[in-house]
């Protein structure tokens, strides 16, 4: 799997790391756009291969009053418009074999959620769409686990996958990220680090997941030292009132200093 082959990816020899970034799920046009045109603009100057990333539905939520999404095709519309209005390609998460055809004609890459990584139908309806599929690995699951759903997506006609570590349960109410398992993991797939989901704190009483931003640089700084290939990360321009999962979101404004701090760790890393 080569990253140049992706529509519309820049910056592919710059030797960076890449980046998936953007809302936890689309609220509407304005505020992709908004966050799109401040992290296209970030990952240029930077230098960064840059994949926008919006949930184009929310399927896994605590609560049935919890938000899900504005409309299934209009949320897809948007992360198609976003694509073509700043020239980037777009991932999305899907949840049921059917979605894998329907976002797959909108979106470049699609994101198998970690609590559905082990459901094979859904990882070969993905796998069968010729899209990069990007294997979430389950909080329950170890990273030698994660071989078996990269071979699902290999038996399925395609080599195109991806893994990315969210962090393993740690209690009921917490998340730790093992940085052992990106070196096993790396031999799998390209292999990626959600800093802000890793930092999530599920379970909460309220019916509401808490979050852990103020440690989103530390766990960052760790993946760039121990060699991801790339890195998630979720960003809004209004955590406090986003619709879903603002307690670990990175602050839009907080985002161009983070990723400046990451490319020097990068270069120094790649010196040694």
């Amino acid at each position: 799997m080569k990253l140049q082959d992706i529509p519309k990816i820049k910056h592919t020899h710059s030797n960076n790391f890449f980046l998936l970034s953007g809302p936890c799920a689309i609220e509407s046009e304005d505020m992709a756009f908004r966050i799109a045109e401040k992290v296209v603009t970030i990952t240029n100057k930077l230098e960064i291969p840059y994949i926008f990333k919006g949930s184009f539905k929310k399927a896994n939520r605590s609560r049935i009053d919890s938000f899900t999404g504005i409309g299934d095709e209009k949320a897809l519309q948007i992360l198609k418009k976003v694509s073509e209005t700043f020239d980037v390609p777009t991932v999305t998460d899907i949840h049921e074999v059917s979605d894998a055809k329907l976002a797959a004609q909108y979106v470049d890459v699609l994101q198998i959620p970690a609590f559905l990584v082990r459901q094979t139908d859904l990882v070969v309806a993905a796998a069968k769409t010729g899209k990069v599929v990007n294997l979430k690995k389950g909080q329950f699951m170890s990273p030698e686990a994660m071989k078996h759903a990269v071979q699902k997506v290999k038996d399925s006609g395609s080599d195109k996958a991806w893994i990315t570590d969210r962090g393993t349960m740690f209690g009921y109410q917490d998340m730790i990220v093992d940085f052992r398992g990106i070196p096993t993991m790396r031999q799998y797939a390209p292999t990626i680090l959600d800093v802000t989901h890793s930092l999530q704190q599920p379970n909460q009483s309220v019916g509401v997941t808490g979050g852990r931003p103020d440690m989103i640089e530390t766990i960052a700084r760790a993946g760039i030292v121990n060699n991801v290939d790339g890195l998630f990360i979720e960003t809004h321009f209004d955590p406090a009132n986003a619709k879903s999962d603002g307690a670990n979101m990175l602050h839009l404004d907080n985002l161009e200093a983070l990723l400046s701090n990451l490319v020097a760790i990068r270069k120094t890393v790649q010196s040694l």
